[in-house]
């Protein structure tokens, strides 16, 4: 299978140590039919009774000598196996990490975790017990064979005419499972992500009562991994009886043909015990290579989605000898930046700098592109026209670790880690922020005071995605995180709209306080970027406004609008700010 060739060099010990386990394990099973033949023959044929014991502690070595190799080979197998899967999973993770916003917008969670989880595990038992099992039944059939020859070559025939029919209805069968288990796959996929937006989801669906239509869209997709799963088991079932009974037959014609050779006296009766021993050796080969040749083409299917993830390039990434500034002022600037994304244009010559330490506020309606401007700054998109400079410097040739260390974000759609407090605080800078650091970024987010009430305080472990917090302690926690970092550049995106009036302002006038810091704050408030040393309307991707609060409250436009649509009486309401 493509791609894990490098598997096999890494783990090369591994697999030669199985491997002669594997051939030891196989010879002393081949020898127990040989000592039943010398039973037959020399003692209950030839009267040799003083042999018996000796001949049955031979078996009872044989078996044990069996046992211990066969353990070694498996254990050796798992151990391979269980390293691959690792290796697997630590790449695919570590790419999907590196891959760009645009990435996770065409692939759906659901199934990269199918991707991680499943696909890995099906490589995991192709790379090991399955891949071994198989090289185990080759070996062991060619052995099986060669005594046989020894034992009267026109007796081997037999089970040799049957083998080819057997081996041709197997490669049908992973003809006819190649495909399935393709579909499989992606069925899976479509069902983790279903039933993961619900889980992801719950509150919505029961606020809106939705719990029947989402029942009936996972039966849906259940229905449709049920029948999947029925055509693969229809599949087997066309095809593993037949391989049954043609080892059946098998074994029929070999006892028939054998006796007649003995009463011919060209094999005698022990030999035929020992024949009929190898073929009956040599039907657990035959009968596994439908569920092998199943193991092994849901693995080369799960191989080729993994690679397809594997192979995939990040459209962002760090340039080589990318620039890495020893210092970061904070001076952002964008030079007629205009954004096109799958064809529809989303920012249209945006022209703006804001200076070290000062404050940019930005307001539009949703959807006309203030979240992009973030996004951009941030390198998750590459712009279509135009440049954003960093300290004077494209973020483009910037390395990328570089750009993003000394940028502090505060999202839209607030995301807690199911950790700690004090983690998902930390997450900026987690390696060298100090518990003091922590503890004032919590007051200056307003967020200390609902924390050390919690049961174990910053040590409170919070539930995915903060359940259990409302809606304004979440964005305070992402305020203190955002804050902890010291990043020289701040984007605030609409962190503050779930908070009460009388908290944003004291938030405010903390945000005003910092000095030396760059901030950009989206907003749909007005007293949120009221004291912002500039001021932007973006409608439709443009500027269409820009100045202070001062100068665009005497122009009468978009700006004021928005402030009489919010206070009734601006004028009482400018005083009191």
């Amino acid at each position: 299978m493509r791609g894990l060739g490098k598997y096999f060099i890494k783990y090369k010990w591994h697999y030669l140590f199985a491997l002669v386990c594997l051939y030891l394990g196989i010879y002393m099973d081949l020898q127990a039919p040989k000592v039943i033949g010398r039973i037959i023959d020399d003692v209950l044929v030839g009267g040799q009774r003083s042999l018996l014991m000796q001949l049955v502690l031979m078996l009872l070595g044989v078996g044990i000598g069996r046992g211990i190799f066969k353990y070694l080979q498996e254990f050796t197998s798992d151990c391979i196996g269980v390293k691959i899967a690792e290796d697997i999973r630590r790449n695919l993770f570590g790419r999907i990490q590196k891959m760009s916003v645009g990435f996770f917008e065409k692939n759906n969670t659901g199934e990269l975790m199918a991707r991680v989880k499943d696909d890995a595990e099906r490589i995991w038992e192709a790379m090991g017990f399955v891949g071994l099992l198989c090289v185990e039944a080759i070996v062991h059939t060619i052995m099986v064979l060669t005594n046989m020859i020894r034992i009267d070559p026109l007796l081997t025939l037999v089970p040799l005419c049957i083998m080819p029919l057997v081996g041709y209805i197997a490669v049908k069968l992973e003809k006819g499972l190649d495909k399935v288990y393709d579909d499989i796959s992606e069925e899976n996929a479509e069902l983790n992500t279903v039933a993961q937006e619900n889980l992801n989801g719950v509150r919505t669906v029961k606020a809106f009562f939705r719990g029947k239509h989402e029942i009936e869209k996972f039966r849906k997709h259940n229905s449709r991994y049920y029948d999947l799963n029925m055509r693969l088991a229809k599949t087997m079932a066309r095809y593993n009886p037949n391989i049954s009974f043609l080892t059946k037959v098998m074994l029929l014609l070999s006892v028939t043909v054998g006796g007649m050779f003995v009463v011919q006296s060209r094999i005698t009766l022990g030999q035929l015990g020992t024949f009929i021993e190898y073929a009956n050796n040599i039907v657990w080969p035959m009968e596994i290579l439908g569920w092998v040749t199943n193991s092994m083409a849901a693995a080369i299917a799960s191989n080729k989605k993994i690679n397809k993830i594997l192979e995939a390039q990040p459209e962002i990434y760090s340039p080589e000898d990318g620039v890495k500034l020893p210092e970061v002022k904070g001076e952002l600037t964008f030079n007629h930046v205009s954004l096109e994304l799958q064809g529809q244009r989303i920012l249209e010559d945006v022209n703006f700098k804001v200076e070290a330490g000062k404050t940019l506020g930005i307001m539009g309606v949703t959807g006309s592109g203030k979240t992009t401007i973030v996004n951009l700054a941030e390198r998750f998109y590459d712009v279509s026209e135009g440049e954003i400079l960093l300290d004077g410097v494209d973020v483009r040739k910037m390395d990328l670790n570089c750009l993003r260390k000394n940028m502090s974000v505060v999202m839209q759609d607030v995301f807690l880690f199911s950790d700690t407090v004090a983690e998902n605080i930390r997450i900026g800078s987690r390696d060298v922020m100090t518990d003091e650091v922590m503890v004032e970024s919590a007051k200056q987010a307003r967020a200390f005071g609902f924390v050390d009430e919690l049961p174990e305080k910053f040590e409170t472990v919070i539930g995915e995605k903060g359940v259990g917090l409302s809606g304004g302690q979440k964005q305070r926690l992402s305020i203190a995180r955002a804050l902890a970092k010291h990043a020289p550049i701040l984007f605030l995106d609409d962190s503050t709209s779930a908070l009460d009036m009388e908290t944003e302002h004291e938030i405010q006038r903390e945000l005003n306080r910092m000095e030396g810091i760059t901030k950009v704050i989206i907003a749909h408030r007005i007293s949120a970027v009221r004291h912002a040393d500039e001021i932007m309307i973006l409608e439709d991707g443009r500027i269409v406004e820009r100045g202070t609060h001062d100068s665009l409250m005497e122009l009468k436009g978009r700006y004021y609008d928005t402030f009489v649509a919010q206070y009734e009486r601006p004028e009482e309401l400018m005083l009191c700010l």
